[in-house]
């Protein structure tokens, strides 16, 4: 008998569901070659598709897929946010600042259309009772809006204080506008979220993960914590809207951060980012023409950007300026990070400046929120060691704080960690600033710091036991995912 004939129904069911099963694959292997990212990353995901089809595919779904040429926004609606930033330094040529940092400024400006201006004040914060403090009173101070951007907003004692003022003022009509992270969120009752939009607070989550979506959401977070008032305020910093900035957590005393409160016309491109995220979430584009922030409680010529970056953009827009800044650097390189799991590009950035005798430290949590983090910055302290760099455990409880100090003029300071995720995944905003004293500043607290972390030697850490070694080696692998 002919073999097709003897074929039953479930077998040709089986070949069909097979075959449609290898065109995925090759498809999925078609994509990855053809989105020409880093060879040995696309190495490794065709190496996993090939030999473990179905992990490989699972873990491709959620964490392979590139989301560059999404438009958050339309040229159109860009343009008219552009044009209510009509105040900005134009000739950086005549900044008192170092060709190094007239550098930095050109890239920043090149990879996201950065505006440079140059009139503007901050307050810098490192302890969460103090920024909430000034927070609270700023908030209740609002007139005519309030936009208001967390990674997480916990339903705690902060954040139900934070809640209530928000609440009251949509009541006495100022317009409220709230951006949470889903993902951050999600451990967040939905019926916290539910009450504030009852009580006419504009609220949002950014993608929103349901089961339709999840596979193409789930990877995606907005990490940025961005606050701006009536246009006259702004805020940017590491702190989410949560107890354990003020109260501390079970890792530790005190969690450690850094927070800015800025006026001048820096809060317009705080406003730009805001919007942008804005316009994503509900197709509404948020346009202030009213506020003038050129010279408003600014009197000090203080030059700064805001910097953005995300997975949908053309590059890599804050690793590029951390490589830039880094690579650049004459003196010191001061790094605070809850993560260290930098780029290849990074890591041999940090080492030649260490080996070029650069004095490069770095301070990391000694125990992080997260184990498996842990595990993966310790995996990179050997090799920072031997090349000179100076490591930092931060012993006091947790180093949340995202800090990059360089030489004697270079300060960033944000929501973006020092590894993979804030990189390559995470929707970021940091402020760059180019100013002496606010570095002489930023340095002193570093060195603050120093006194409650404990300085490891390269001797003492090859003793450390071999088992965490493995682990920290095992997990190192699964670095560009965590």
């Amino acid at each position: 008998m002919d073999f097709w004939s003897d074929i039953t129904i479930n077998q040709w069911m089986t070949y069909i569901c097979f075959a449609i099963y290898i065109a995925i694959i090759i498809s999925c292997i078609y994509v990855v070659l053809t989105e020409n990212r880093n060879p040995i990353k696309s190495l490794a995901w065709v190496t996993v598709l090939i030999f473990l089809p179905v992990v490989g595919w699972i873990f491709y779904l959620f964490f392979g897929r590139s989301l560059k040429g999404m438009q958050l926004i339309s040229r159109h609606k860009k343009r008219k946010l552009l044009n209510t930033q009509t105040e900005h330094c134009q000739d950086i040529s005549t900044l008192d600042i170092s060709d190094h940092s007239r550098q930095i400024i050109k890239l920043a400006h090149s990879l996201c259309g950065a505006t440079l201006y140059d009139h503007n004040d901050i307050a810098i914060y490192h302890s969460g009772s103090d920024k909430f403090d000034m927070l609270k009173e700023d908030l209740r101070n609002a007139q005519r809006y309030i936009h208001l951007q967390y990674y997480i907003f916990s339903n705690d004692r902060i954040g139900r204080e934070i809640a209530e003022i928000l609440i009251d003022k949509a009541k006495q009509g100022v317009n409220v506008n709230v951006i949470y992270d889903h993902v951050g969120s999600f451990s967040i009752d939905s019926k916290f979220f539910k009450s504030l939009s009852k009580a006419g607070v504009n609220i949002h989550p950014f993608f929103r993960v349901t089961f339709p979506q999840l596979a193409n959401r789930i990877n995606w977070r907005n990490h940025r914590k961005i606050t701006i008032i009536d246009g006259k305020i702004g805020y940017i910093g590491g702190m989410n809207i949560a107890d354990r900035y003020v109260y501390g957590a079970k890792i530790g005393k005190i969690w450690r951060d850094t927070h800015i409160r800025t006026t001048g016309g820096i809060v317009k491109a705080l406003q730009q980012s805001f919007a942008t995220d804005w316009n994503f979430i509900n197709d509404i584009l948020l346009l202030d023409n009213e506020s003038d922030t050129r010279r408003l409680d600014a009197p000090s010529k203080l030059p700064m950007q805001l910097i953005t970056s995300g997975p949908t953009s053309t590059w890599p827009n804050i690793a590029l300026v951390f490589h830039k800044a880094i690579a650049g650097a004459k003196k010191s390189i001061y790094i605070q990070t809850p993560y260290f799991l930098p780029t290849e590009a990074l890591m041999r950035a940090l080492l030649t400046a260490a080996l070029a005798k650069v004095d490069v430290r770095i301070m990391i949590p000694r125990k992080s929120d997260s184990k498996i983090l842990n595990y993966a910055s310790f995996s990179y302290i050997e090799e920072c060691l031997k090349a000179g760099i100076k490591i930092y455990l931060y012993d006091k409880g947790m180093m949340h704080s995202k800090n990059l100090i360089i030489d004697n003029e270079f300060v960033s300071t944000g929501s973006t960690n020092f590894d993979f995720r804030s990189f390559e995944h995470n929707f970021e905003a940091n402020l760059l600033i180019y100013d002496k004293e606010t570095t002489t500043r930023m340095k002193e607290t570093f060195f603050e710091d120093i006194k409650d972390s404990v300085k490891l030697s390269l001797s003492a850490w090859q003793q450390r036991p071999k088992t965490q070694s493995l682990i920290e080696s095992i997990v190192r692998l699964f670095a560009p995912i965590l």
